[in-house]
């Protein structure tokens, strides 16, 4: 048997408070504040969740429900580049039509109750174009992203343009934005970064925050910038061949480490300085790149699994983030560049040669707004903060004595407590990609908190599987009851019919045990499993996790408490908003999509299949739609719906076969070189795909199964797709293909290149040396149905 244990410190150390220069305006309803340890909002602890969504690769008429999908998702508030080159790519032709509407973007996001970040520059990097400046702009400077006041000229101008859109959407006017970002990624320039921020106050932009983005030992200017860190499960930017980096396989490991110094480090040397402790004394560890998925370069071409992003995203909270932000939640397309193409390159001297028009970034939203297994994964935890997330912001994260000896162990188990001294909650990752990690048999934890007996968890030892990762509630109190502990992860509560219902995940492969403090309850039913009375509790075991798993509870205040305890592939189907009047649990088909619409009053459902299904808890007093078939689904209430999705497969014909792979060049650092433009025309292997003119546009994705080296896909001589092979099925939005076009055209044609032997690129998967084909193409069309109104 392996026994596990800490001892939770007998005090904490209050943060600092008052010692930063940050201030909500006056008069704020719920005014924003920081300490040296987490945030608050209202006077409350807050812990928020922000997803990067950039709006000028997206279309505009997609925006709304773009943002209502990452509502759902539990994303409190939407960061977004503002990429200047997309904005004003010809000196003094600034837009903001369109797609580059800044404004009306940054008004969903308030209508629909969601925070907005702008992440203003000037420089962002975002794999654009000279990280996002102009080509005029550095004809005019020999020193961009310095003082150079030939530089600080037209940044001011850009900076005015800015301040004009979001006029009025400060906080100071009841507006959405919360943080403002200031440069990106520069490490040896506090001086700069201060005259940015100046700048920016002068062109008229405020907000409660100010951020810089702080990996790899940056210098800031004291205290005038909130450090946001990240971390990712894979790279593009490091070397083919260097394997998978040490910089990524450190974030499955519970460490009060914040840096991440293999961030950009193929744009500056590695190194960290040191400087940490200095701003982990002052600041709260808050993020703003957390990967949520890693965008695909032509020399390397990760592939990132659900479970990898899962793993990474409540390991990080275990650790002591106070603040989880995605990069990127929400993948998009370049925009079409009038003078260039507006990707990353070698041609623009940057070490990575990117696809011209995907920035898909494999996000739990997909470039065309697809949803991932990714987004369940995260939506699962962010639940978890949504309900206790004012709970968990002020825990300090409390490491075991025995820990992992190095990057290198994998046989320690891995974990950490969050804890305010009293109560807790217990994190265990079992999961990292490329190098799994073993099962634990006999594993129990024993935690110790100050002036109250030891917790030891499990009451009999279990097995942690390989894979596993999840989060146990210790000492929480419940609408009065206190559950000691429960090997199954809280999500949310619901209130049904007067009671307080805890919904909790199951782990696969966990037995599920609940043990109850005897001294806060009544009575206790279970429906299944069985019920014993063991040192001052009663412990639930035997329960099969399901939609009737619920556990009812008497206090001994005379409340009632509900214990419902989902199965895992069920958890990942939950939503929890406001629907129908009240706040309500709903259980959607696997792979569908719910959105919460207030302001219009509806709920929609995003399905594929011809038929779904949603369960709803509590259940409204009358069925939610019409033509709805009603029946129970345990203590769940499930409506089925035609919902028209439609799905087959499309003709393809070969029209040219693929000739030789272009020989391997290599560009920036020596890393390999996407094949020229000329290539598609002589070597590629060419396809024409039939697309029929009854096919629905909106909602219809082709998905291609295809091998080679890269895929452009074009509507008469317009690019309109592209990707590089990386073992993924490719994704195209029929709705995004010029209609008129693609029907005089006679389809959708696609080239394909053949890949090259011994060419130096990373792939995750084998691709057969000079084959370039489609093996088939498949339809789907997505359905959005609205369910009451």
């Amino acid at each position: 048997m392996t026994h596990h244990s800490l001892r939770i410190p007998a005090t904490a150390e209050p943060p600092l408070t008052g010692h930063l220069p940050f201030s909500d305006a006056p008069g704020a309803a719920d005014p924003i504040g920081v300490t040296s340890r987490w945030f608050t909002r209202g006077g409350r602890p807050w812990f928020p969740v922000s997803g990067e969504f950039h709006y000028t690769r997206y279309p505009a008429g997609e925006w709304e429900e773009e943002l209502l999908k990452m509502k759902a998702a539990g994303v409190s508030a939407v960061a977004s580049y503002l990429i200047w080159i997309h904005h004003e790519e010809t000196e003094g032709r600034v837009r903001f039509d369109g797609d580059r509407d800044l404004r009306r973007f940054a008004q969903l996001c308030a209508r629909h109750g969601l925070d907005f970040i702008p992440r203003i520059g000037p420089w962002s990097h975002a794999e654009v174009r000279n990280g996002g400046l102009p080509d005029w702009l550095l004809a005019r400077t020999g020193a961009p992203r310095t003082d150079d006041p030939a530089y600080l000229e037209p940044v001011r101008g850009w900076f005015a343009a800015i301040a004009e859109q979001l006029t009025g959407l400060d906080r100071a006017h009841g507006g959405p934005i919360i943080a403002i970002q200031i440069e990106n990624e520069l490490y040896e320039q506090p001086g700069h970064l201060l005259t940015l921020k100046r700048l920016a106050q002068e062109a008229g932009l405020s907000a409660p925050l100010w951020t810089s983005t702080a990996w790899g030992g940056v210098r800031l200017p004291p205290d005038e910038l909130l450090p946001l860190y990240g971390g990712y499960t894979e790279t593009f930017w490091t070397e083919w061949d260097g394997g998978w980096p040490d910089t990524c396989r450190k974030h499955f490991f519970f460490t009060h480490q914040r840096d991440d110094e293999g961030i950009g480090a193929d744009l500056r040397p590695t190194h960290v300085r040191g400087g940490e402790p200095a701003l982990t004394d002052r600041f709260p560890w808050a993020t703003c790149e957390l990967g949520g998925g890693m965008a695909v370069a032509y020399h390397r071409r990760p592939r990132v699994d659900a479970a990898d992003i899962g793993a990474l995203g409540l390991t990080k909270i275990g650790c002591g983030s106070v603040w989880q932000g995605y990069y990127m939640f929400h993948g998009g397309t370049n925009p079409a560049g009038e003078l260039t193409t507006l990707q990353e390159s070698h041609a623009t001297g940057y070490p990575n040669d990117l696809p011209v028009l995907t920035y898909d970034f494999q996000a739990p939203l997909g470039e065309y707004g697809q949803y991932r297994p990714s987004y369940d994964e995260l939506r699962l935890q962010h639940l978890l903060l949504a309900e206790f997330g004012e709970r968990i912001a002020p825990m300090e994260s409390v490491l075991p004595a025995r820990r992992p000896t190095g990057q290198d162990d994998r046989e320690t188990l891995r974990w950490a407590v969050r804890s305010d001294g009293g109560s807790g909650f217990l994190f265990v990752n079992n999961h990292q990609p490329h190098e799994p990690l073993p099962d634990h048999p006999d594993a129990s934890f024993t935690v110790g908190f100050p002036g109250a007996p030891e917790l030891t968890v499990p009451s009999a030892p279990l097995t942690i599987p390989q894979g596993a990762y999840f989060c146990w509630p210790l000492r929480l109190d419940v609408a009065g009851l206190r559950l000691d502990w429960a090997t199954a992860q809280p999500v949310c509560t619901v209130d049904a019919g007067g009671r307080t219902v805890l919904v909790l995940a199951a782990t696969d492969g966990i037995p599920v045990e609940l043990a109850l403090d005897i001294a806060t309850l009544r009575y206790v039913h279970t429906p299944m499993g069985k019920v014993v009375s063991a040192d001052g509790r009663f412990l639930v075991t035997g329960l099969r996790p399901g939609t009737d798993a619920l556990v009812e509870v008497g206090t001994v205040d005379g409340g009632q408490v509900g214990l419902l305890v989902l199965d895992a592939a069920t958890a990942r189907t939950a939503y929890r908003g406001v629907a129908w009047g009240a706040e309500r649990l709903i259980l959607c088909g696997a792979g569908d999509g719910v959105v919460f619409d207030e302001p219009a009053g509806e709920v929609r459902v995003h399905s594929a299949a011809p038929e779904t299904s949603f369960a709803v808890l509590p259940a409204p007093e009358t069925p939610p739609g019409e033509n709805l078939a009603m029946a129970s689904d345990g203590v769940f209430t499930r409506y089925t719906l035609p919902t028209g999705g439609d799905s087959g497969t499309l003709d393809v014909s070969l029209v040219r076969g693929a000739g030789s792979a272009p020989d391997t060049v290599t560009g920036v650092l020596d890393r390999a070189s996407a094949p020229a433009d000329k290539y598609f025309d002589t070597s590629a292997a060419e396809y024409l795909i039939d697309v029929p003119d009854e096919l629905p546009r909106t909602g219809t994705l082709l998905r291609i199964h295809w091998t080679g080296d890269i895929a452009r896909a074009y509507v008469g001589d317009t690019l309109v797709a592209d990707q590089f092979f990386s073992g993924r099925i490719w994704e195209i939005g029929l709705d995004r293909l010029p209609e008129d076009a693609l029907r005089a055209g006679g389809g959708l044609r696609v080239r394909v290149l053949p890949f090259a032997a011994e060419a130096p690129v990373y792939l995750p998967v084998p691709v057969p040396v000079g084959e370039a084909g489609i093996a088939r193409v498949e339809w789907v069309t997505v359905r959005t149905q609205v369910i009451g109104g």
